[in-house]
């Protein structure tokens, strides 16, 4: 008995698409994040952090060390060999390792910083040495025990 006013059923297809709008708006999602996370990446000076438990820096006795220090005051000096001179600008360091560094297959500099110069002064100066092709930049300390 079929009829008697009812309809026959009919049984709905199992629907074979994929609903992708919630994987889009995780990639939104993902897209503003890396938007924003990326500019904060690719700031800063790259320096080699030393660790505390290193050796010395052995080096050549034929090539002439190249050393910049900075006093308290924040005055630079620049040191090559046994030789050194007056204080001297941010902007003569530079062209003066830039020189140096040209007639060199080494580019290493060593930086010696008074213990109580301001932050900001190492790194601008950290900057302008990378800035002249200084390929690795030291920084010169005292063992502990070697102050009064």
């Amino acid at each position: 008995m079929r009829g008697m006013g009812m309809m026959p059923q009919q049984r709905r297809k199992p629907m074979a698409e994929i609903n992708v709008v919630p994987y889009i708006d995780v990639m939104l999602v993902l897209l503003v994040i890396f938007m924003v996370t990326a500019p904060m990446l690719t700031q800063g000076v790259k320096v080699d952090l030393p660790e505390t438990t290193s050796d010395p820096i052995q080096h050549d006795k034929d090539v002439e060390t190249i050393t910049v220090s900075v006093d308290t005051n924040g005055a630079y000096y620049l040191e090559v060999g046994d030789q050194s001179g007056e204080p001297m600008t941010l902007s003569d360091i530079r062209s003066q390792v830039a020189k140096i560094l040209s007639q060199r297959a080494n580019g290493e500099v060593m930086v010696r910083g008074d213990e109580y110069v301001d932050y900001g002064v190492m790194v601008r100066l950290m900057a302008e040495l990378q800035a002249a092709g200084a390929t690795g930049i030291g920084l010169i300390t005292d063992a502990p025990g070697d102050n009064p």
